[in-house]
């Protein structure tokens, strides 16, 4: 009868941890897989510009980019070589901007219209006639706040 006690002295076992890098192996491949890096593919090849005097953005979130530059290779098949635009991931016409900034406004909070920002990420080779244009739409649209990206460097 020794097998059998009942005064109860012995105690929970304590919780096994051997499993415990598994799971944390297993949450980091997951947060690997599902965060997103970049939100567009860019279709345009993009060399900024030299600039001296840059400042950097502070609130990027309020920020929507018009590309604009030449396809790249495995575009240029189907594009040309010429200077296209780009719209968040698919190429636009400047008639297409309007729209664009439209369906940026919508997607943000009523607050945060007055600070948004358009950022023209144009090739350095690019004409500036496509540029003029681009303005010209984004002055219909009433997206009067244009940032112009650039690198830092002597040119």
């Amino acid at each position: 009868m020794s097998k059998f006690k009942k005064n109860g002295s012995k105690g929970m076992p304590a919780i096994s941890t051997a499993s415990l890098p598994d799971i944390v192996f297993m949450l980091l491949f997951f947060f690997m897989v599902t965060t997103v890096m970049r939100e567009t593919t860019l279709f345009v090849s993009v060399v900024t510009p030299k600039a001296t005097e840059i400042k950097k953005m502070e609130k990027k979130s309020l920020v929507s980019y018009v590309y604009i530059g030449s396809p790249v290779k495995r575009m240029q098949t189907s594009y040309g070589t010429a200077a296209r635009i780009q719209l968040n991931d698919a190429f636009a016409e400047v008639s297409e901007i309007q729209e664009f900034i439209a369906t940026e406004r919508e997607a943000k909070d009523e607050k945060e219209i007055p600070y948004m920002t358009t950022s023209i990420k144009a090739d350095e080779t690019v004409k500036m006639g496509i540029i003029t244009d681009v303005k010209q739409e984004l002055r219909k649209a009433n997206a009067l706040k244009i940032n112009y990206s650039t690198r830092k460097g002597t040119y």
